[in-house]
């Protein structure tokens, strides 16, 4: 459901490739306050830090020739030839997420996944990983937003029979209601954790604020609301949101294809095809405000600030990653040297663009020290405006260019990486040519094209903050930002 919480998600921020739906979230951060510089190594200290290291550019992206074939149920299939390992990976992906959910039944596709995971009609929960594990696999499921995603490894050998195990797992589950009190009392747990974290409430009233009733804005679950879900609504959901239409095949590895596509073919035909695919498209508002979290005693102040941005099918998408990497969303990025590196006020800070089908976000997060919580609202604004009054230079765009070049190419590098990519595609509705010519557009991109875009996408006046912290001692900061930006502007 969120990139925040556990279990509803599968990266977001961030996980199914392409931003942080693909999720170029970096990982949890630390939430210390960096430690002072050390004068015993003034080698590093007085290193360069305008620029990321120059590097190479890496070279265009070469796909992986692939098969595709589509059942007359319309279950579609990706299967990729890739490497020498005698290994294999597959996913299938179900347009059944949290967003096919009604109001009234929040959490149920996380149910339905979990559930998935006990067992068949033929094979029960114990009897199922034993047989994956005879394979040399593994075998996962993970609900996410907008889809359900069953992943797989095996050996080589073993292929075409986990093709079939597979199929019969979303096709056949045993859906065992005596299991739901136990499910259920795990997800709580998990929400509950959740819950707990600040940046998880920052997030929350972030999405809800861009997105309003739409289920990308709704809140993770509550205890009450777990409860209230019944084995009813569970097979509704499966039955209702389940079937071949939705559904995706992927495997890459080294493989017989031939073998797998008659597995395939064989255990996927016979599947209804169910309820047509769709996704409701979330129109995210823009909403100028900052809004405060109170967290008694907190030591640091989690803090959201971002609005609504383009898609990965817009024209300008790439432009945006470009100028967020720059901005904010690379360890050498311009805010992250300002209120990290200079002045201290936080420890990992991260910017990062959230897309769904449609509909996207921008947003830079940090926990920052609870008496530098202004002050570090005020350096992140004076970045997004430097960058908007003066293109970045050619040395340091292009340094970025390369970061982003490398690590696109980075995540094409195994097999897992491969089929999240081409499940993004296929989500976003793209072409091939969207990753092959990846690295050129990222190149392509100019210093006044990034002032554009900063420009045009992240405005701090419209912008929705929200922090989490000790009221009594940032309310005084906020007001004091509040007035400082009321007379800038």
């Amino acid at each position: 459901m969120k990139t925040f919480y556990l279990g509803l998600l599968s990266a977001a921020l961030l996980t199914t490739g392409l931003e942080a739906s693909a999720q170029t979230k970096p990982a949890a951060k630390p939430t210390s306050k960096p430690a002072a510089k050390s004068a015993a190594a003034p080698a590093v200290a007085s290193a360069p830090k305008e620029t990321p290291p120059p590097g190479s550019t890496p070279r265009d992206f070469a796909l992986p020739a692939k098969e595709e074939f589509e059942l007359p149920n319309g279950l579609k299939a990706r299967l990729v030839p890739y490497g020498q390992v005698p290994k294999v990976t597959m996913m299938v992906a179900i347009q059944a997420g949290n967003v096919h959910e009604g109001a009234d039944e929040v959490g149920v596709a996380d149910l339905v996944g979990k559930l998935m995971n006990e067992g068949t009609s033929t094979l029960n929960a114990t009897q199922l990983a034993d047989k994956v594990a005879r394979m040399g696999g593994s075998l996962n499921i993970s609900v996410g937003q907008d889809q359900t995603n069953i992943w797989a490894s095996c050996l080589s050998e073993f292929a075409p029979e986990l093709a079939a195990l597979m199929a019969e797992v979303v096709q056949h589950p045993a859906l065992p209601a005596s299991e739901l009190p136990r499910i259920k009392s795990d997800f709580k747990r998990q929400m509950n954790l959740a819950r707990a974290q600040p940046s998880t409430q920052a997030r929350q009233k972030f999405t809800a604020s861009l997105y309003g009733n739409h289920p990308y804005g709704r809140p993770i679950p509550t205890d009450a609301a777990i409860d209230a879900l019944t084995m009813e609504q569970v097979k509704a959901f499966y039955q209702n949101q389940y079937g071949a239409q939705r559904t995706s095949v992927y495997v890459a590895g080294k493989f017989d294809q031939a073998a797998l596509r008659q597995a395939i073919t064989k255990s996927w035909s016979d599947w209804t095809k169910g309820p047509v695919p769709h996704i409701e498209i979330a129109k995210a508002q823009i909403r100028p405000d900052v809004m405060t979290i109170d967290r008694p005693s907190a030591p640091q102040s989690t803090i959201v600030i971002g609005m609504p941005v383009v898609d990965p099918s817009h024209p300008d998408y790439m432009k945006v990653r470009v100028m967020n990497s720059l901005l904010g969303g690379s360890f050498g990025s311009r805010i992250t040297r300002n209120i990290r590196e200079d002045k201290g006020y936080t420890y990992s800070p991260y910017s990062f663009i959230e897309t769904h089908y449609r509909a996207g976000n921008w947003s830079q997060n940090a926990d920052v020290t609870t008496q530098e919580t202004g002050n570090s609202l005020k350096e992140i604004v004076y970045e997004i405006e430097r960058l908007q009054k003066t293109p970045p230079t050619t040395e340091e765009l292009k340094g970025i260019q390369n970061y982003e070049s490398g690590l696109f190419v980075l995540r094409n590098s195994t097999p897992s990486g491969i089929i999240g990519q081409l499940n993004s595609l296929d989500l976003h509705g793209l072409p091939d040519s969207y990753l092959t010519e990846q690295v050129k557009n990222i190149n392509a991109v100019t210093p006044q094209q990034v002032s554009e875009t900063a420009r045009k996408y992240v405005r701090p006046e419209a912008m929705t903050i929200v922090v989490v912290g000790d009221k009594k001692i940032i309310d005084p900061q906020i007001k004091k930002f509040k007035d400082s930006r009321k007379k800038a502007l």
